[in-house]
């Protein structure tokens, strides 16, 4: 016992010379700051993992633009999106998980005063494209939303701002962001820019091209705006597939395509081709059948109703392809790009080229990036129901129709283009508790927490319904 007390007293001793113990409650491994570079990964993955997600708690896209079908649940499919409260885990992500990463990643890159002035500029303009994306994604989700007094945290009850008047000031940043872009300078590192790696070149291309996209949906409410976004950014964006912006997922856990998590590893037996999509893949030959989709258990291609129970071993599946573990997510590409430059040549813009060549190129470039060959492509376009001479139609179904198919693996931007062009003309899923939905209904929780402000944007929205066309939707 002697030994013990010579040894502890002088440990007792030098302790109580420590006059500062806070420092012990310092979390050496949890920071109280978080990079603003780590902040904007954050956020383009979380929007990337929505816009890949399969799961019926995240996204539904898949069976509104009739490109899956069910197995078992039929819910979702029938455009019952309350059960699973799929509008509320939609504004949450965009909100809380990307909007708001954004901002802080923002504040935290502005405040850095010892990073470089052209590297900071680029940064903040590459944060704004990425909001203004996410922004876009809400407006042509529920129309009006918290726009102006949204992301903060001291007013828990924001408006819901015009939609269309969000969509201008959206533009408006747009081309504020493409004006400060600066080739000449760096931007972010390459291991936090995971679409570009660091290529400031390649974020002017797709801020352009996302321009032209999101100038093409105010067409037919704003003509003269549209026509101004799309001539001035037609010759700066997208040239080819080697632009395109995409987030390459890891082929190991836990970065890897949320479709490999949920039908891999996750071995989901629910999810088969639709009817809609594959009869016209069969009956067109089209040389991406293979490629979006494996066959039955019996070497066919089918597909399933959507809306209704489908046996599962009777239809086609998604591809290996489609669910890789690192099955790239397209957040804007060529394909889409020259899909706009055709329908700009048809509605008349200053755009070079003609509407044929550039039709022609986007259905070439979506075979090749599937893994389909020249020949398969010439092939495909050579048939009268293909050709843009011959295809059934006027220019509005031909694009559209072609478009629909493009955009596989990209249900938002195919739920989008479906509204806003009108073709193909689908039918509603079977046993559907409503008409087609052009909008998501807001959240339950903003009708709890926001309840003023939301009355009065459902008011103006149609009463809240799905079938409420959102303002650029007029025909």
């Amino acid at each position: 016992m002697r030994k013990f007390l010579y040894i502890a007293l002088p440990i007792l001793f030098l302790a109580a010379c420590t006059k500062d113990i806070s420092r012990f409650n310092q979390e050496t491994k949890k920071p109280s700051v978080v990079p603003g570079p780590m902040l904007f990964s954050n956020a383009v993955k979380n929007i990337s993992d929505g816009l890949a997600n399969a799961s019926v708690n995240v996204n539904v896209f898949r069976f509104t633009v009739k490109h899956w079908a069910m197995a078992v649940y039929q819910d979702e499919a029938q455009y019952d999106f309350n059960t699973r409260a799929i509008p509320q885990a939609w504004w949450t992500r965009m909100y809380r998980d990307v909007l708001n990463d954004l901002k802080e990643s923002a504040k935290i890159i502005s405040a850095d005063a010892f990073l470089d002035p052209g590297v900071k500029q680029n940064q903040l303009a590459i944060i704004d494209i990425m909001q203004v994306y996410a922004y876009n994604i809400l407006v042509n989700s529920f129309g009006n939303v918290p726009y102006k007094e949204a992301l903060d945290p001291n007013n828990l009850f924001p408006v819901y701002d015009d939609a269309k008047t969000i969509y201008t000031d959206l533009l408006k940043r747009l081309a504020e962001d493409i004006s400060k872009l600066n080739a000449a300078s760096g931007g972010f590192a390459a291991t936090d820019d995971l679409v570009y790696k660091g290529s400031v070149a390649k974020w002017i291309k797709f801020a352009n091209s996302l321009q032209m996209k999101m100038g093409m949906v105010m067409a037919d409410v704003d003509n003269a705006a549209a026509k101004a976004a799309i001539e001035s950014a037609d010759a700066k964006a997208f040239t080819s597939s080697a632009d395109d912006a995409l987030l390459k997922y890891l082929p190991t856990s836990p970065n890897t395509n949320p479709l490999y998590t949920d039908i891999v590893v996750g071995g989901r037996s629910d999810y088969v081709a639709a009817k809609d999509l594959m009869d016209p893949l069969i009956a067109l030959n089209d040389p991406r059948k293979s490629l979006y989709f494996g066959t039955n258990n019996n070497g066919v291609y089918a597909g399933g109703t959507v809306g209704t129970v489908n046996t599962y071993a009777d239809f086609s599946k998604p591809s290996d392809k489609v669910s890789a573990p690192d099955a790239p997510l397209v957040l804007g590409d060529y394909v889409e790009t020259e899909f706009l430059r055709a329908e700009a040549k048809e509605r008349g813009y200053n755009v070079a080229g003609t509407a044929e060549e550039h039709y022609n190129n986007a259905i070439k470039a979506s075979i090749l990036y599937w893994g389909g060959t020249e020949a398969d492509a010439n092939a495909y376009l050579a048939q009268p129901g293909v050709a843009y001479a011959t295809a059934t139609g006027g220019w509005k179904q031909k694009i559209g129709f072609q478009k629909w198919i493009a955009l596989y693996n990209r249900p938002f931007d195919g739920w989008v283009e479906l509204r806003r062009l009108d073709y193909p003309v689908l039918p509603l899923a079977v046993n559907a508790v409503s008409g087609f939905p052009n909008r998501f209904p807001y959240p339950n929780n903003e009708q709890q927490l926001n309840g003023t402000n939301y009355s009065a944007a459902a008011a103006v929205m149609g009463n809240d319904k799905v079938e409420f066309k959102l303002f650029w939707d007029k025909f």
